[in-house]
């Protein structure tokens, strides 16, 4: 059986969950998510408690990424001292797909869903930290989102 939710996001906890796969083409966006939490209010979930999910298919309906930040850092020498700063920087739309690719396999930190201020449309935050050990924040737009997942796990009792 396959449970489905639409614009249900604020009932998952996506905060540490793994990125199994990432698709973005223009019009379409999805994340296939493991070791998603889905909250006891999510319309799906029957026990009275949190929930797991892996292989959770998040779908920003209409989506498309907006925006690419690779956060910057601070370096030190060996004896802790500040060497130098590296700024933040505006990923170009070219290199979208190396950079997304970098993703896979990579940890979710947190997503935001808000509403924007033009066309009404839904804005999700994503901040990630890729397998090519960088931090990112990406912007998608979209109109709305679909979440897709075969069955509910028990949470770990030592988490």
């Amino acid at each position: 059986m396959k449970y489905t939710t639409t614009n249900e996001f604020n009932q998952f906890e996506f905060e540490e969950a793994h990125i199994s796969d990432i698709q973005i083409v223009e019009g379409c966006f999805y994340m296939l998510l493991d070791n998603v939490k889905i909250l006891p209010d999510n319309s799906c979930n029957r026990d009275i408690r949190k929930m797991r999910a892996n292989e959770l298919f998040l779908k920003v309906t209409n989506g498309s990424m907006v925006s690419l930040i690779e956060e910057g850092y601070k370096l030190y020498d060996a004896n802790g001292k500040f060497t130098r700063e590296i700024e933040d920087r505006e990923v170009s739309a070219e290199e979208y797909k190396v950079i997304t690719d970098a993703f896979i396999d990579g940890m979710v930190y947190e997503i935001e869903k808000s509403v924007t201020e033009k066309n009404g449309q839904v804005q999700y935050r994503f901040v990630i930290d890729a397998a090519n050990e960088r931090t990112y924040t990406m912007i998608v737009l979209g109109d709305g989102d679909l979440e897709e997942w075969d069955r509910f796990l028990n949470l770990d009792s030592t988490l």
